[in-house]
C-alpha cells in the first residue's frame, strides 16, 4: 500500500513521474530499492559510503569533487548506448558532450545499438568499454541467464534514472486491462532490447500464454507508434523515462489509454528479485488525466572491469556535476542521488567507482 503523502504527491500534475515511496520495505520503488538479490548487498554499498553526508551538501560534493583530473593520456572510452533517436542514445551523446566540455582527460564515443541485451553483448566482446543498460538484463548477463549463452564480467558505475513501464492503447479501443490483450497485436520491443526481456515476462505473469498469447510484433519505439496509429498494432509497451517524447508527440495525433501493471510487481519480483518495483505515471502524462500505476526498473552505466579505474573515476565527475542536464535527456524532473546511485544490486561496482564514492564522502 502506497504512503498517504507519496500518493498525493505523485498525483500532482506538473511533477514528473517517480519511484513509488512506500510503506514497506518489500514494496519500496526504485530511489530506495537496492535491487541487491543477494544478502548483505545494502549494508557492504552502506560501508562503501560509511560516514557520508546528505540532501544538498551531498549533491554539492558530488558536483565539486575531484575537479583536477591529474597527469595522464586522454582514455578514449566507446559508450553502446540505443537506436538512434531513443533515450539511452539521447543520454549517451549528451554526455559525450558534457565530456568534451570537461577539463578531464577523456573522449567518450557513442555507439548506437539495439540497446540493452545488445549493449551487454558488445561489452563482452570488447566492441565498447562502456554500456547503458536495464537492470534486469544486467542482472541476467552477470548470472548467465537467457538470452545470455554464459556469465558476462561486468562491473557498474553508477545506477543512473528508472525506466517506467508503459503500455499504451488506443484510447476509443476496448482493452481497459492487460488481459483484455489476450490474442490481440502488441508490439513489444526490438530484438536486442532490454523491453523484451520486460515484455515476456510482464506477458508470461499476465498468463498471456497458450491459447491467451498475445500477436507479438518485435518492434522499436518509433515502428510501434507508427503501427498504433496506423492500426497495425492494438498495443504497444515501453520502458523508458517519463515524458517519452515520441509518445508526447504520438498522444497528440492519436488519444491514449495507459493499462495499469501494478498488479504484476509481485509476481514479478518473487520470479526475478526486486529489480522491479511498483512506480506510478503522474495524471496529464500523455492525456491521461488519472494517475497510472506501473512497473520500474532501473537503468545502469556499466563497464568492463578493464576500464582504468582513473578513467572511471574521471568520467563520474562529469556524470555527478553535470546529471541534471544529463536527466533532462531522458526523463524530467528526475534526480541522481548516492542512495541510488550506488544500488546496483547484483552488478559489482567498479573500483574506480568505488574510490569515487569514497572521495565524496570522505
Amino acid at each position: 500500500m502506497t504512503c498517504p503523502d507519496a500518493r498525493g504527491a505523485d498525483r500532482h500534475p506538473t511533477r514528473p513521474a517517480r519511484p513509488d515511496a512506500a510503506c514497506g520495505p518489500a514494496a519500496r520503488g526504485p530511489a530506495l530499492d537496492t535491487g541487491a538479490g543477494a544478502p548483505g548487498a545494502t549494508a557492504g554499498r552502506r560501508r562503501v559510503l560509511s560516514g557520508g553526508a546528505g540532501g544538498a551538501a551531498a549533491l554539492a560534493a558530488w558536483a565539486l569533487a575531484g575537479r583536477s583530473p591529474g597527469p595522464g593520456p586522454v582514455v578514449r572510452l566507446r559508450l553502446a548506448t540505443g537506436p538512434v533517436g531513443g533515450p539511452y542514445n539521447a543520454f549517451g551523446h549528451a554526455l559525450a558532450a558534457a565530456v568534451a566540455a570537461s577539463d578531464q582527460r577523456l573522449d567518450l564515443v557513442p555507439v548506437a545499438t539495439a540497446a540493452s541485451v545488445d549493449n551487454l553483448r558488445q561489452l563482452a566482446d570488447g566492441a565498447v568499454e562502456l554500456a547503458l543498460t536495464m537492470a534486469d538484463a544486467a542482472q541476467d548477463a552477470v548470472g548467465g541467464r537467457p538470452p545470455f549463452a554464459a556469465p558476462i564480467s561486468l562491473t557498474a558505475l553508477a545506477r543512473v534514472y528508472v525506466n517506467y513501464t508503459h503500455l499504451v492503447v488506443p484510447a476509443p479501443g476496448p482493452a481497459h486491462s492487460v488481459a483484455d490483450l489476450a490474442g490481440r497485436r502488441v508490439a513489444t520491443g526490438a530484438t536486442g532490447s532490454g523491453l523484451r526481456t520486460v515484455a515476456e515476462r510482464l506477458l508470461l505473469a499476465a498468463g498471456l500464454v497458450g491459447d491467451r498469447a498475445v500477436r507479438e510484433r518485435r518492434l522499436g519505439l518509433v515502428e510501434s507508434t507508427q503501427a498504433l496509429r496506423e492500426g497495425d498494432v492494438d498495443a504497444l509497451m515501453w520502458s523508458g523515462g517519463v515524458p517519452t517524447p515520441t509518445l508526447t508527440a504520438l498522444a497528440r495525433a492519436t488519444p491514449l489509454r495507459l493499462l495499469p501493471l501494478d498488479d504484476l510487481v509481485r509476481a514479478l519480483r518473487t520470479a526475478y528479485g526486486p529489480v522491479y518495483a511498483p512506480v506510478t505515471l503522474p495524471p496529464g502524462a500523455y492525456g491521461a488525466r488519472e494517475p497510472v500505476r506501473t512497473v520500474g526498473v532501473g537503468n545502469y552505466l556499466v563497464a568492463r572491469g578493464d576500464v582504468p579505474p582513473r578513467a572511471a573515476r574521471a568520467l563520474l565527475r562529469v556524470v555527478f556535476g553535470r546529471w541534471r542536464e544529463l536527466l533532462r535527456e531522458v526523463t524530467a524532473g528526475a534526480r541522481l542521488e548516492p542512495r541510488f546511485a550506488i544500488a546496483t544490486g547484483a552488478v559489482p561496482l567498479h573500483p574506480g567507482a568505488v574510490d569515487y564514492y569514497r572521495s565524496v564522502y570522505g
